[in-house]
């Protein structure tokens, strides 16, 4: 995950770049869905094998990401179906564009490549239904390797040099996509854990609270 200090300086620059939208009463989910309207726009030029370019609309679309949390916070507009699209709409867009590499590679005829992407849409979906599970139970499940902003700097970064003519940049799609399917994963497995930890210490609490009651009632 990107360091707390990274993470509070973006949110701060976030709120200063939104501040003429709050001003004009701009509704954060109008935000959540034009960053969603990009997001496919993203795709569109991926799925026509325009990887560098799609790479940096990417990076353009995690603008998105960060502003209508931005927008709800400096407007004090915070709710729970703008979380809930917010959430959806982010699941919606990083699908789209998984889709379109599996489009681009399916033509390209690269079976391996599919099945990486694969790999990584299943991660994202399992690191995500882990937190969102979690929230449900009342857990707490934020922690994780790569949450999204870092898969979509991750892969913007992969997308952004290949076909750029430099050295290293033929193989370097291939090479994110290979990085997100370990990390996707490694995250769902520390969700996992971290789940597990709290579920066992609220066990041993409601035991030794079990215990303690039984023996005032003996006493």
């Amino acid at each position: 995950m990107f360091p707390k200090a990274l993470q509070t300086w973006a949110r701060q620059l976030a709120e200063g770049v939104v501040a003429p939208l709050a001003r004009r009463g701009v509704n954060p989910n109008v935000i959540t869905v034009l960053g969603f309207a990009f997001n496919v726009m993203t795709a569109a030029v991926l799925a026509t094998g325009h990887l560098s370019t799609g790479g940096a609309m990417l990076f353009l679309s995690g603008v998105f990401d960060m502003l209508d949390g931005a927008l709800a916070r400096v407007t004090s507009r915070q709710s729970d179906f703008g979380a809930f699209l917010d959430s959806l709409l982010d699941r919606y867009s990083e699908a789209a564009v998984l889709l379109a590499l599996i489009f681009v590679f399916t033509v390209r005829q690269n079976t391996a490549s599919v099945l990486l992407v694969y790999a990584v849409a299943v991660g994202s979906i399992l690191s995500s239904y882990a937190r969102a599970r979690a929230e449900g139970l009342g857990l707490d499940a934020k922690v994780g390797i790569a949450p999204r902003p870092e898969r979509v700097l991750i892969l913007g970064l992969g997308l952004l040099f290949t076909g750029l003519g430099l050295p290293f940049s033929g193989s370097t799609t291939i090479a994110a996509l290979a990085v997100l399917a370990v990390l996707t994963h490694v995250t769902a497995m520390q969700r996992l854990y971290h789940v597990w930890q709290q579920t066992r210490a609220k066990a041993k609490d409601k035991a030794r609270r079990s215990t303690k009651a039984t023996e005032t009632r003996i006493t």
